[in-house]
């Protein structure tokens, strides 16, 4: 019955309020006629109707209004008790009413002040008409605890209203989390995913586009040397596929079964990643300084895919030149450095997928915790530096 009233009465609330002030005049009216024998000499039993009527007609401001609304009732009430009729539960139930709509709406110690000062005004007028001899805990005790217990009702209701708001905030703000974080995970993943795809199909791509240009050329000049030109581009295109199906595996869930089981590139193929670069026609020396260590295999993989990454790019933008990959193997620190001399002619034109590449060496390089340099330098050359850590 509870839930419907209150279905009903956030529904239709001029409906309510209507039926609230009915339902407290039917209550506070009769009590003129209940305690007839209780008012001042020269009075009627009806002289208690009109600050009913007003008491409770006021209510219908109770919500924008609740001070004035309080204020009003109370001064009804004290009226009535200041000619003599007995404050009684009924009597007193506007200003019920009022008070707990004023503790619903502002703070706790705001309220309880409020409810102190109608309630000693409505006892000081109680005090004053009680000449036909009430007896005090009915004229005094009685309106104080009926003062009191709206006020502690309307605290309490305020203050599970804000639990429950409180409640419904936090979990709105678990849910917003939530969704970021899915949100976070499928960018990261995208980006993961764009990195590897990146890094096998750009690399192979630009290895076996300067095979191709190496054979055409060598058709005019070598014809005898263009049947082994083409033997390393189909070594190139198969090695691309293979790496691909590997990658792609290593993205598909882990209970697959068909997903290949290849290690991961690193170091240990740098010879090979160099003697491909260097069939395409691009001038390689690798430098080695300090002892070389055991890498952490996320390392490993990021120096090898750093190292790829930048001669493809050499490749493409400065195929004729001369590059230095230089590793020094530091006490805690690996350093490669990838060195391009200028080159013999102009630079490619950039296109529009073009920079992804110095991109994805960042975020490989700090996603293993080291650092990324690149730039150019002063004698039109290009420099690609990244320290990554050695854990022991």
């Amino acid at each position: 019955m509870t839930a419907r009233w209150q279905h009903y009465a956030q529904n239709h609330p001029h409906a309510a309020d209507a039926a609230l002030i009915a339902v407290l005049w039917v209550l506070s009216g009769p009590v003129a006629l209940y305690s007839s024998d209780s008012y001042a000499e020269g009075l009627g039993w009806w002289s208690a109707l009109p600050l009913a009527v007003v008491a409770s007609f006021v209510l219908l401001w109770r919500r924008p209004r609740p001070r004035t609304v309080l204020v009003v009732t109370a001064v009804c009430a004290s009226a009535a008790g200041g000619v003599g009729y007995l404050l009684t539960p009924m009597l007193l139930a506007p200003v019920i009413a009022a008070l707990y709509e004023l503790a619903v709406q502002i703070p706790r110690r705001t309220a309880y002040g409020w409810c102190l000062a109608m309630t000693a005004m409505i006892v000081l007028s109680a005090v004053i008409g009680n000449r036909n001899g009430h007896p005090w805990p009915l004229a005094i005790i009685n309106p104080i605890l009926c003062l009191l217990l709206p006020v502690a009702l309307g605290t309490a209701a305020q203050t599970r209203r804000a639990y429950v708001e409180a409640v419904k905030a936090r979990a709105e703000y678990a849910e917003r989390s939530r969704e970021e974080e899915a949100r976070h995970r499928v960018a990261e993943e995208r980006v993961r995913i764009a990195r590897e795809l990146h890094d096998v199909v750009a690399h192979h791509l630009a290895l076996a586009n300067a095979q191709a240009g190496t054979a055409t050329f060598l058709a005019h000049t070598s014809p005898h040397k263009v049947a082994p030109m083409v033997a390393q581009l189909a070594s190139t295109t198969s090695s691309a596929l293979r790496e691909l199906k590997a990658t792609v595996g290593l993205l598909r869930q882990p209970d697959d079964s068909d997903s290949p089981t290849e290690p991961a590139p690193g170091l240990h193929e740098l010879p090979a990643l160099v003697d491909a670069f260097t069939a395409a026609g691009l001038g390689v020396e690798v430098v080695v300084d300090g002892e070389p260590q055991q890498l952490s295999p996320g390392v490993d993989l990021t120096a090898y895919r750093i190292v790829q990454e930048a001669l493809t790019n050499v490749t493409k933008h400065a195929p004729k030149s001369t590059t230095q990959v230089r590793l020094v193997y530091g006490r805690d620190r690996l350093t490669v450095t990838i060195t391009n001399e200028p080159s013999a002619r102009e630079p490619a034109p950039a296109s529009p997928g073009d920079g992804f590449g110095l991109i994805g060496m960042r975020e490989r390089a700090h996603s293993a915790g080291g650092r990324f340099v690149a730039g150019r330098r002063p004698d039109g050359g290009f420099t690609v530096t990244t320290e990554l850590p050695i854990l022991h």
